[in-house]
């Protein structure tokens, strides 16, 4: 969980950037104090990140819930936030547990936190400091407004050439879209994830989290494993382009192909499914009951046990691909 510092003018002013920084390594051993250890999945034994150090410039969802992953499975995330104001979820909501919402303490657990002013030339420099000594670095920034800053890619890699830098935008750090802001609303909508979510016949609906976020999340954690992994092969850091939009399409699986392959184009089905019958949810007289019969196989046993084995000889309900033809089973059958 984030430990708040002072904000920037309150402590900075009384440290210079060497002092601060060496105040905060101190803070930081090459092993984990004795409570983060008993946090550890299998008593004192070395979670796979231990040892490594995350710099996390990210804020709101994407970066810090990828972060948050590094974090527990046991990296060392010095989480920098905006002085005064801090990370933008700390004031979302509500319910609040004390001063911080519960949306941020869900997606920044097991981390610490300062405040930096990153406009400020001090401000700059503890980053260079930090970046010096981390093995990762995870930011969300427009894509070249950290280079404006001197803090790029290419101006660290030169502080550290084993530095992994991972980029996380709404398009990519190239592209003419690389400039728009990243939300997951409007990526989700451009992806054609909410084409695909919804009633059947009824609107597009935003999934009830935020999936594109999220899965963007476990992109970047996914790359920033990758590029250790890499980086124990080689000895070099990588810039890691992850974003919002590549991650949702990517997502979109089987119904993408469907349309690239072969001109499918997809369709909202509520919480049917396109190519498996029955695999939903049915209203019933005493609340919803979701069927999911994976194969013909977990047909016949989802009709034994709602006692409709007669189905199971009736031809239009054979086989799954007869089932997805016919599907008006869904509407006139299993309910009662």
């Amino acid at each position: 969980m984030a430990t708040p510092v002072l904000a920037l003018k309150h402590t900075l002013a009384r440290f210079c950037p060497v002092v601060f920084t060496s105040l905060l390594w101190r803070t930081l051993p090459g092993t984990r104090p004795a409570a983060a250890r008993r946090m550890s999945l299998a008593g004192e034994t070395l979670r796979p990140l231990e040892g490594v150090r995350v710099l996390d410039l990210t804020r709101v969802l994407a970066g810090p819930f990828a972060t948050m992953i590094l974090a527990d499975l046991g990296a060392e995330v010095i989480k920098v936030e905006r002085p005064g104001a801090g990370d933008d979820t700390r004031v979302w909501g509500p319910p609040f547990i004390g001063s911080e919402s519960v949306y941020f303490l869900s997606i920044n657990r097991n981390k610490k936190s300062i405040a930096v002013d990153l406009k400020h030339p001090r401000g700059v420099k503890i980053i260079k400091e930090l970046a010096a000594v981390c093995d990762v670095l995870v930011e969300n920034f427009i894509p070249g407004k950290l280079s404006q800053m001197s803090l790029g890619y290419e101006q660290l890699s030169r502080v550290n050439p084993r530095l992994i830098y991972c980029s996380i935008s709404g398009y990519g750090q190239t592209g003419p879209q690389c400039q728009s802001p990243g939300y997951d609303s409007i990526a989700s909508a451009v992806s054609g994830m909410m084409h695909i979510t919804g009633p059947e016949g009824g609107e597009p609906v935003r999934p009830g989290v935020a999936m594109t976020d999220l899965a963007t999340g476990l992109y970047a954690h996914g790359a920033v494993m990758a590029a250790l992994l890499h980086r124990h092969k080689t000895g070099g850091g990588v810039h890691i382009d992850c974003n919002l939009l590549s991650s949702q399409v990517s997502c979109l699986s089987h119904i993408a192909a469907n349309f690239l392959n072969a001109g499918k184009e997809a369709k909202r089905w509520g919480t049917a499914h396109e190519s498996i019958v029955p695999y939903q949810g049915f209203r019933t007289r005493d609340g919803h009951v979701v069927v999911a019969a994976g194969n013909d196989k977990q047909f016949i046993k989802v009709c034994e046990v709602l006692q409709l084995t007669e189905l199971t000889q009736q031809p239009h309900y054979k086989t799954n691909k007869l089932r997805v033809h016919n599907r008006s089973f869904r509407k006139r059958q299993l309910i009662g």
